[in-house]
Formats: structure tokens, sequence, C-alpha cells
């Protein structure tokens, strides 16, 4: 088998500043992120690289499906760019770090993917 690749798990904003309501969700994605950085430093001797992206609230069926339609009508509108993330929008980072020529040097990182939501 050669050597290298890329390893991409998807995390969530939640891991900055969590929620409450969804202390589960935001603790598993927390775990994933944990997972992520031990596991770059593990296989980076084998030429794998190991990111995460970690996107705030993502416009998908799940959402319509889960939420009343009083709450699908006001998803993300309390963030700095007043609407959620359309999963278009996501692609490219998921791209960015699957591409090994453009990410050689990226391993072990979260990317942020927030609609302009500080992660610090």
């Amino acid at each position: 088998m050669p050597k290298g690749g890329e390893i991409i798990n998807v995390g969530s904003i939640q891991v900055y500043d969590p929620s409450a309501e969804i202390l589960d969700y935001a603790t598993t994605k927390a775990a994933i992120v944990g997972f992520t950085k031990d596991l770059a430093r593990k296989l980076l001797e084998k030429g794998i690289h190991v990111n995460c992206v970690a996107p705030e609230s993502v416009w998908t069926p799940l959402v319509v499906a889960s939420f009343s339609k009083e709450k699908n009508s006001q998803f993300g509108s309390n963030y700095l760019i007043k609407r959620p993330a359309q999963p278009r929008e996501l692609a490219p980072a998921f791209v960015f770090l699957a591409c090994g020529v453009d990410s050689s040097y990226v391993s072990g990182k979260l990317l942020a993917v927030t609609g302009g939501e500080p992660t610090v």
C-alpha cells in the first residue's frame, strides 16, 4: 500500500462554546477533536494527515426533520451572518484538506467554518 493519505473528521463549532441544550452533541464533537489530534500524531510518520472541519450550524434535511416550522424559520438567525451554512459552502474546506498537495503541511488541526463567528 502506498504511503500517505488524508483523513478528515467532522467536528462542530460547539467545541469552542458548548450549548447546554445540546451538551451530549457538543461532548461527542469534542471527543472527535481529541481523536483527530491524537491520530494525527500517530499517523504522520506514515504520511497520513488527519484533520477536522468544524462548521457552525448547517442547513440539512436532518434540521428540517428535527425542528418545528417556527424553529426552522429562525435557524441560524442568531449568527453574525444571520443564516445557517449550506453544505456547498463547507465543501471548499474539505477539498482543501483532501488535496494533499495544497494541505501537505496541515495535520492535527481543526478548521472552523463559522460564517464569521469568532472561535477565540
